[in-house]
């Protein structure tokens, strides 16, 4: 004969419940949760519950029932108000909608009834000890961290979308350039529409949210394209105008005191290099703004060449702008960068001229006390119109040449 568990109050206990009630596996946490951080953190990781923005509205109505900020401790954390009490904190919500939702947060297991014999909520005293019977929050302070868990896993998922998001925005930017700088060298080839129609068709798209799948796939096609006219537009004349370019440099480092100045403090962590880190929200560029921003003057094998100990820590091909950024993005974490101050250098740098500053300082890490504070501060000069990466460069391979 078949047995169902039965409520106090003759109402059926969900399979949710007796999942909560009887979840070996999952830990307490052993010590005070803020109620709105965890909800914060449960809002962030929703999809992996299975439960909505309105479900989580009605666990927001029921957190400010309890009294405390945080959950856990000695305290219970059962709250017992009324179903219209509840309705009225909802802004008016249907009590039949919020049912809806509050059985669905009993089915996610972040919520659990206690159930009085005659069905209400209510708390009821007997000497120093009570009894409270409504609606109890402690599976949800239970499965903190793998609400936690889960919120991070999302996170990291967001950080790997945008990146590659900026990265296909930047390869967009080599797809165009090329195209114009092949038109100039090998004027009425039809690979250059080919090109100068994909990185428009690639604009286009980057206007909506892409999935990490169709970013993959997007890159995946601007490879193909860029490393083809890349082979066809490499050759004698390219390695002409690429010295061209830099003489150009070298005329700039040495008629530009006032960037040639900012050298001296890569090399021997001077003023800049001790300069503590600004408390500066993150700041994330804007695709179409970024869009916007020249490419750097100085050529990217000058770039490669100044700094040949890239190689040790990334070993990708880097033949495009693209590719550098992912390089930086690659090492920036072990300099000690935070993520708040690269998103600041592209902000105001741009993301390749950011990129060519931190492969430029790892080639120097040994002089630089404070990797982080020094990047804000060549940051703020670029903000101000102050900054060039070029000397920067060129005083490296100064330095090679010297030795």
């Amino acid at each position: 004969m078949d047995y169902t568990p039965i409520s106090p109050f003759m109402r059926p206990i969900s399979h949710a419940h007796l999942r909560v009630v009887e979840r070996p596996e999952i830990s307490v946490p052993g010590k005070p949760i803020n109620k709105w951080e965890l909800l914060r953190e449960l809002s962030k990781a929703q999809a992996a519950f299975g439960v909505t923005e309105r479900d989580l509205t009605v666990m927001q109505g029921l957190l400010s029932f309890f009294p405390d900020d945080a959950l856990g401790g000695n305290a219970e954390m059962v709250v017992f108000p009324s179903n219209k009490a509840i309705c009225e904190r909802l802004n008016g919500m249907p009590c039949s909608t919020m049912r809806r939702h509050l059985a669905r947060l009993v089915e996610a297991g972040l919520l659990m009834r206690r159930d009085s014999p005659n069905g209400k909520r209510y708390v009821r005293k007997h000497g120093e000890e009570s009894v409270a019977f409504g609606l109890d929050l402690s599976p949800l302070y239970c499965r903190t961290e793998e609400i936690a868990r889960a919120a991070e896993a999302v996170r990291e998922a967001e950080d790997r979308v945008r990146r590659l998001r900026e990265v296909v925005s930047l390869m967009r930017r080599d797809l165009a350039a090329l195209a114009e700088f092949g038109e100039e060298i090998q004027p009425g080839l039809g690979l250059w529409d080919q090109l100068r129609d994909k990185a428009v068709l690639t604009a286009r798209a980057l206007r909506r949210k892409l999935t990490l799948e169709e970013l993959s796939a997007c890159r995946t096609d601007l490879e193909a394209l860029l490393d083809h006219a890349r082979n066809v537009i490499d050759g004698p004349e390219t390695e002409e105008m690429n010295t061209n370019d830099a003489s150009f440099e070298r005329h700039h480092h040495n008629s530009n005191k006032e960037s040639i100045d900012l050298e001296p403090a890569l090399e021997k962590g001077g003023a800049a290099a001790g300069a503590p880190e600004a408390e500066t929200d993150a700041l994330v560029a804007d695709v179409e703004e970024a869009d916007t921003r020249r490419v750097p003057k100085i050529p990217l094998h000058l770039v490669i060449a100044g700094c040949p100990s890239l190689k040790t820590f990334y070993q990708g091909d880097i033949r495009h702008w693209h590719q550098l950024f992912d390089a930086a993005c690659h090492v920036r974490p072990a300099m000690g960068i935070s993520a708040s101050a690269w998103e600041e250098a592209q902000r105001f740098m741009g993301p390749e001229q950011a990129s060519i500053v931190v492969v430029a300082m790892l080639e120097r890490f040994a002089d630089i006390r404070s990797p982080g504070g020094y990047l804000r501060a060549l940051t703020s000069k670029a903000a101000a119109g102050e900054f060039s990466c070029g000397p920067m460069i060129m005083a490296l391979m100064s330095r090679q040449n010297a030795a």
